[in-house]
């Protein structure tokens, strides 16, 4: 079984803080550390840096209700890892298609910036997540933090595989595919553009296209 951080995870204090006082706030969202999207036999497993305010600690689904989740699940059914519509509610019917969501930092971290304890704390989770993952060919790490992450998860060293858009890195039987984050301010700062995000799936695709 993949383990996941509980409703209520006590892990990390300053994150437990805010989300208390998110959960007064607004209590109708979901306020809560956010499990991973999309089916466990995946054999592209994407890792984002974590819960949006407004988007998935809201929603309670990865990428789901804010403008990061508009492209990324565009790009997704556009090179069939979704299926359906994605219309930013959980309950939109989209599937995902041998894909599967996760992020390095579960909780929604105050200013979307989660601190060096919290993304090491949380690591357990991504590692699980990779463990229990037995068919993951292909890793997209979306921005510098994820990709970390997901080096240090799988026990590299993260000065011999450096973060760059577009960069690709073998590790083991997995490919780790690297993207700047799909986040508003990236794309209105034109640092990632469609088309350059598009460029990452489109090899991603055709990566996982061959090993058949």
């Amino acid at each position: 079984m993949i383990p996941v951080p509980s409703h209520d995870c006590p892990l990390c204090p300053r994150l437990v803080a805010f989300r208390q006082d998110w959960r007064a706030r607004a209590p109708d969202w979901h306020n809560a550390p956010v499990r991973s999207f999309g089916p466990e036999n995946a054999r592209l497993l994407i890792v984002g840096l974590a819960p949006g305010l407004q988007g998935a600690n809201r929603t309670g689904r990865p990428f789901t209700g804010d403008w990061a989740g508009d492209l990324l699940y565009a790009t997704l059914l556009k090179f069939g890892f979704a299926q359906g519509v994605y219309d930013e509610r959980p309950d939109d019917g989209l599937e995902l298609v041998d894909a599967r969501i996760t992020n390095a930092v579960r909780c929604v971290p105050p200013q979307n910036k989660p601190v060096g304890a919290e993304i090491s704390t949380c690591r357990q989770f991504l590692i699980g997540e990779l463990q229990g993952l037995e068919h993951i060919q292909a890793i997209v790490a979306l921005g510098r933090i994820a990709h970390e992450s997901v080096v240090t998860a799988l026990g590299q060293r993260r000065v011999a595989l450096t973060f760059g858009h577009g960069a690709q890195h073998d590790i083991g039987s997995m490919r780790l595919f690297d993207s700047y984050h799909c986040s508003r301010y990236n794309t209105n700062t034109g640092r990632l553009t469609t088309e350059m995000f598009e460029a990452v799936f489109a090899a991603v695709r055709q990566y996982l296209d061959a090993l058949r």
